[in-house]
Protein backbone atom coordinates (compact mmCIF):
# COMPACT_ATOMS: atom_id res chain seq x y z
CA UNK A 1 0.00 0.00 0.00
CA UNK A 2 2.65 2.28 0.70
CA UNK A 3 3.10 5.28 -0.82
CA UNK A 4 0.49 4.86 -3.41
CA UNK A 5 -2.50 4.22 -0.69
CA UNK A 6 -0.78 6.95 1.29
CA UNK A 7 -1.19 9.58 -1.51
CA UNK A 8 -4.85 8.53 -2.63
CA UNK A 9 -6.00 8.69 1.74
CA UNK A 10 -3.98 12.10 1.70
CA UNK A 11 -5.12 13.63 -1.41
CA UNK A 12 -8.94 14.77 -0.18
CA UNK A 13 -7.34 16.29 2.61
CA UNK A 14 -5.80 19.26 0.31
CA UNK A 15 -9.63 21.16 -0.49
CA UNK A 16 -10.12 21.42 3.41
CA UNK A 17 -6.04 22.64 4.03
CA UNK A 18 -7.21 24.98 1.21
CA UNK A 19 -10.11 26.27 3.12
CA UNK A 20 -8.53 26.38 6.36
CA UNK A 21 -5.68 28.61 4.43
CA UNK A 22 -8.07 31.01 3.06
CA UNK A 23 -10.06 31.68 6.33
CA UNK A 24 -8.47 30.40 9.19
CA UNK A 25 -9.64 33.39 11.41
CA UNK A 26 -13.24 33.37 10.30
CA UNK A 27 -13.73 29.85 10.59
CA UNK A 28 -13.59 30.00 14.40
CA UNK A 29 -16.08 32.55 14.80
CA UNK A 30 -18.61 31.62 12.28
CA UNK A 31 -18.88 27.93 13.21
CA UNK A 32 -19.02 28.46 16.90
CA UNK A 33 -22.32 30.68 15.93
CA UNK A 34 -23.71 27.18 14.51
CA UNK A 35 -24.18 26.17 17.69
CA UNK A 36 -27.58 28.08 17.48
CA UNK A 37 -29.05 24.78 16.14
CA UNK A 38 -29.52 22.41 19.06
CA UNK A 39 -28.61 18.94 17.21
CA UNK A 40 -25.83 20.47 15.07
CA UNK A 41 -22.36 18.99 16.62
CA UNK A 42 -19.45 20.95 17.64
CA UNK A 43 -16.93 22.62 15.06
CA UNK A 44 -14.58 20.11 16.29
CA UNK A 45 -16.74 16.98 15.41
CA UNK A 46 -17.31 18.66 12.19
CA UNK A 47 -13.79 18.88 11.33
CA UNK A 48 -12.86 15.35 13.09
CA UNK A 49 -15.89 13.57 10.60
CA UNK A 50 -14.83 15.47 7.71
CA UNK A 51 -11.09 14.18 8.16
CA UNK A 52 -12.43 10.72 8.66
CA UNK A 53 -14.91 10.46 5.43
CA UNK A 54 -12.17 11.41 3.55
CA UNK A 55 -9.25 9.41 5.02
CA UNK A 56 -12.54 6.85 4.31
CA UNK A 57 -13.23 8.19 0.52
CA UNK A 58 -9.34 8.70 -0.34
CA UNK A 59 -8.94 4.57 0.90
CA UNK A 60 -11.54 3.73 -1.04
CA UNK A 61 -10.47 5.22 -4.32
CA UNK A 62 -7.22 3.42 -3.36
CA UNK A 63 -9.05 0.28 -3.68
CA UNK A 64 -10.52 1.01 -6.98
CA UNK A 65 -7.05 2.12 -9.15
CA UNK A 66 -5.50 -0.92 -7.55
CA UNK A 67 -7.92 -3.50 -8.65
CA UNK A 68 -8.08 -1.71 -11.92
CA UNK A 69 -4.50 -2.56 -12.49
CA UNK A 70 -2.73 0.90 -10.67
CA UNK A 71 -1.30 3.37 -13.22
CA UNK A 72 -3.59 6.07 -15.37
CA UNK A 73 -5.05 3.72 -18.13
CA UNK A 74 -8.43 4.01 -19.78
CA UNK A 75 -10.05 1.77 -17.45
CA UNK A 76 -9.69 4.23 -14.52
CA UNK A 77 -11.17 7.11 -16.85
CA UNK A 78 -14.54 7.06 -15.16
CA UNK A 79 -14.39 5.34 -11.72
CA UNK A 80 -11.49 7.78 -11.30
CA UNK A 81 -13.24 10.72 -13.04
CA UNK A 82 -16.66 10.22 -11.06
CA UNK A 83 -14.07 10.30 -7.69
CA UNK A 84 -12.57 13.48 -9.15
CA UNK A 85 -15.26 15.67 -10.16
CA UNK A 86 -17.00 14.28 -6.53
CA UNK A 87 -13.84 15.75 -4.55
CA UNK A 88 -13.82 19.11 -6.70
CA UNK A 89 -17.29 19.43 -6.12
CA UNK A 90 -17.07 18.51 -2.30
CA UNK A 91 -14.06 21.18 -2.19
CA UNK A 92 -16.24 23.86 -3.84
CA UNK A 93 -19.21 22.86 -1.15
CA UNK A 94 -16.66 23.54 1.78
CA UNK A 95 -15.14 27.18 0.41
CA UNK A 96 -18.89 27.90 -0.06
CA UNK A 97 -20.08 27.11 3.83
CA UNK A 98 -16.85 27.92 5.60
CA UNK A 99 -14.77 30.40 3.72
CA UNK A 100 -17.94 32.38 2.17
CA UNK A 101 -20.08 31.62 4.73
CA UNK A 102 -23.10 30.99 2.46
CA UNK A 103 -24.78 27.86 3.70
CA UNK A 104 -27.27 28.73 1.28
CA UNK A 105 -24.68 28.20 -2.12
CA UNK A 106 -23.16 25.52 -0.29
CA UNK A 107 -26.49 23.36 -0.60
CA UNK A 108 -26.18 23.88 -4.48
CA UNK A 109 -22.95 21.20 -4.27
CA UNK A 110 -23.79 19.66 -1.88
CA UNK A 111 -27.16 17.84 -3.37
CA UNK A 112 -25.16 17.91 -6.34
CA UNK A 113 -22.71 15.21 -3.94
CA UNK A 114 -25.53 12.85 -3.67
CA UNK A 115 -26.05 12.05 -7.21
CA UNK A 116 -22.55 12.08 -7.71
CA UNK A 117 -21.78 10.00 -4.74
CA UNK A 118 -24.39 7.00 -5.76
CA UNK A 119 -23.42 7.62 -9.34
CA UNK A 120 -19.54 6.37 -8.37
CA UNK A 121 -20.87 3.72 -5.86
CA UNK A 122 -22.80 2.27 -8.62
CA UNK A 123 -19.56 2.33 -11.14
CA UNK A 124 -17.43 0.91 -8.19
CA UNK A 125 -19.53 -2.01 -7.01
CA UNK A 126 -18.45 -3.98 -9.84
CA UNK A 127 -15.08 -2.74 -9.37
CA UNK A 128 -14.77 -3.08 -5.47
CA UNK A 129 -17.48 -4.08 -3.24
CA UNK A 130 -15.63 -2.34 -0.29
CA UNK A 131 -14.83 0.30 -1.75
CA UNK A 132 -18.76 1.29 -2.47
CA UNK A 133 -19.72 0.31 0.88
CA UNK A 134 -17.00 2.97 2.07
CA UNK A 135 -18.79 5.74 0.11
CA UNK A 136 -22.14 5.31 2.57
CA UNK A 137 -21.03 7.26 5.27
CA UNK A 138 -20.22 9.77 3.15
CA UNK A 139 -23.90 9.43 2.03
CA UNK A 140 -24.76 9.71 5.40
CA UNK A 141 -22.17 12.90 6.26
CA UNK A 142 -23.90 14.45 3.38
CA UNK A 143 -27.44 14.36 4.99
CA UNK A 144 -25.82 15.79 8.24
CA UNK A 145 -24.05 18.98 6.75
CA UNK A 146 -26.90 19.57 3.73
CA UNK A 147 -29.32 19.71 7.27
CA UNK A 148 -27.40 21.82 8.48
CA UNK A 149 -26.51 24.26 5.61
CA UNK A 150 -30.28 24.36 4.49
CA UNK A 151 -31.33 24.95 8.31
CA UNK A 152 -28.70 27.99 8.14
CA UNK A 153 -29.85 29.22 4.90
CA UNK A 154 -33.30 29.48 6.04
CA UNK A 155 -32.84 30.81 9.45
CA UNK A 156 -31.10 33.65 7.21
CA UNK A 157 -34.03 34.64 4.92
CA UNK A 158 -36.64 33.91 7.46
CA UNK A 159 -35.67 35.29 10.86
CA UNK A 160 -39.26 34.10 12.72
CA UNK A 161 -37.85 30.28 12.21
CA UNK A 162 -34.89 30.95 14.64
CA UNK A 163 -35.39 29.34 17.79
CA UNK A 164 -36.42 31.77 20.47
CA UNK A 165 -34.81 31.77 24.02
CA UNK A 166 -37.11 30.40 26.62
CA UNK A 167 -39.20 33.12 27.91
CA UNK A 168 -39.10 35.08 25.00
CA UNK A 169 -42.40 35.08 22.74
CA UNK A 170 -42.39 36.09 18.97
CA UNK A 171 -44.77 38.90 17.83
Amino acid sequence: MWPQGAIFVALPHLGPILVWLLAPRQMSGWCDSLRKLPWCPPHKVLLLMWTAIYSVIGYASYLVWKDLGGGFGRPLALPLGLYAVQLAISWTALILFFAAHAPGLALLPLLLLYGLVVSTALTWHPINKLAALLLLPYLAWLTVTASIAYRLWRDSLCPEHQPQPMGKKSD
